[in-house]
């Protein structure tokens, strides 16, 4: 099967035929590249140029386009690895495109590597999902650590009982799955570091159709683990009504719904905290901009992550609608009504017809049904 020639950013690189009349196209070549996945190697890129870096690591490399990416357009020096011998002769191959650029291919089971040696930004982006490899990359993160997550329906509650063996926490299948995945990913990989007196710092995260993001700084000694882990808590969901709440807090209480008095479901352990660092979004915005991708699709979601609040569980207010059985107005009207009412309000980048608030369900109906 022979190669061709794609550009990302201002990188390019070969990637084998692949079958576009196959359900999966990505599947179907000897070395795995999935072109859908460029927004997250963007989001990586354009939050690199405002992080002291030295040494990156892309454990889990495939085609090797993130790490040859990191290497071409940031200047850093990388380490791109995988374990099969297709896939790190086509990395070389790729390699040997920029010879200006410090590149080094190693063709291993990532965690001999990541036993081996530490690296300042530490990159897991495997087929599936990154639990088996987050313990021993929280020891070889030296500063950085980056989780992407593909396995959404354990992390959303879909395949429940995977969920918990792989995370060790209860998921949901809710309206709000896609926040359960990226939190509860957020909740174990803070597990996973704190046992090493280290906690995390979200700089850059984000779910997207069919995967979560995690952009995480590494913080030392076991005050830092401490005050990381006081974000860990719990989502409690009526199973009868809308109504839900946060508890940040290691155990959880029982809960009974005080809407309509049934017993609560339990989603966690799971971050509770904020995701995103507002001064990190304020640079790649001004970044975005000045290189004229100001009305990009990563653009957008920035601006969806700046405005969006931090507080977990969003609302699908077409649901609540057709849970009480009125006509919804307009997003923007039901958010300026919640406003109206003193509270706060915002879209999500989640859902599109998500809305994040602090307001009573009597206030959200309210403005769910209000006409302007």
């Amino acid at each position: 099967m022979s190669d061709r020639e794609v550009v990302e950013g201002s990188t390019r690189f070969f990637i084998p035929e692949q079958d576009e009349n196959s359900s999966f196209p990505p599947g179907s070549a000897p070395v795995f590249y999935n072109p859908r996945m460029r927004l997250n190697r963007d989001s990586t890129n354009y939050l690199l140029r405002h992080l002291d870096v030295s040494s990156y690591l892309d454990a889990m490399a495939a085609s090797g386009v993130r790490g040859l990416r990191v290497a071409h357009e940031c200047g850093i020096p990388v380490t791109i690895n995988d374990l099969s011998p297709e896939a790190t002769a086509l990395i070389r191959k790729n390699a040997a495109l920029y010879p200006e650029s410090d590149i080094t291919v190693t063709e291993d089971d990532c965690r001999a590597v990541m036993l081996r040696q530490r690296f300042d930004v530490v990159d897991l982006d495997p087929f599936g999902t990154p639990a088996p490899f987050v313990d021993i990359a929280a020891t070889s993160a030296r500063r950085y650590l980056f989780v992407t997550a593909t396995d959404t329906a354990p992390l959303c509650g879909a395949h429940l009982k995977a969920g918990i063996r792989r995370y060790g926490a209860r998921p949901m299948n809710t309206e709000y799955h896609s926040e359960v995945g990226l939190r509860l990913l957020l909740g174990f990989v803070l597990r996973e570091t704190a046992k090493y007196d280290r906690g995390i710092e979200p700089l850059f995260c984000f779910a997207r159709e069919h995967f979560v993001r995690l952009h995480l700084r590494m913080t030392g000694g076991a005050g830092r683990a401490d005050k990381a882990l006081r974000n860990i808590g719990y989502i409690h969901q009526c199973p009868a009504c809308p109504w839900r709440m946060t508890e940040t807090a290691f155990l959880p209480t029982v809960q009974e719904c005080p809407e309509c008095g049934a017993k609560m479901s339990r989603i966690g352990p799971l971050w509770t905290g904020p995701i995103n660092s507002p001064e990190i979004l304020s640079q790649i915005a001004a970044d975005l901009e000045a290189d004229g991708m100001g009305e990009s699709v990563l653009a957008r979601l920035v601006t969806l992550l700046d405005e969006e609040l931090p507080t977990p569980a969003f609302y699908n207010y077409h649901q609540l609608a057709r849970h009480w059985r009125i006509s919804p107005s307009p997003a923007d009207d039901v958010i300026a009504a919640i406003q109206d009412a003193g509270y706060q309000a915002s879209r999500t980048h989640y859902d599109g017809r998500g809305i994040k608030t602090d307001a009573p369900l009597h206030v959200l109906r309210g403005a769910v049904a209000t006409k302007r």
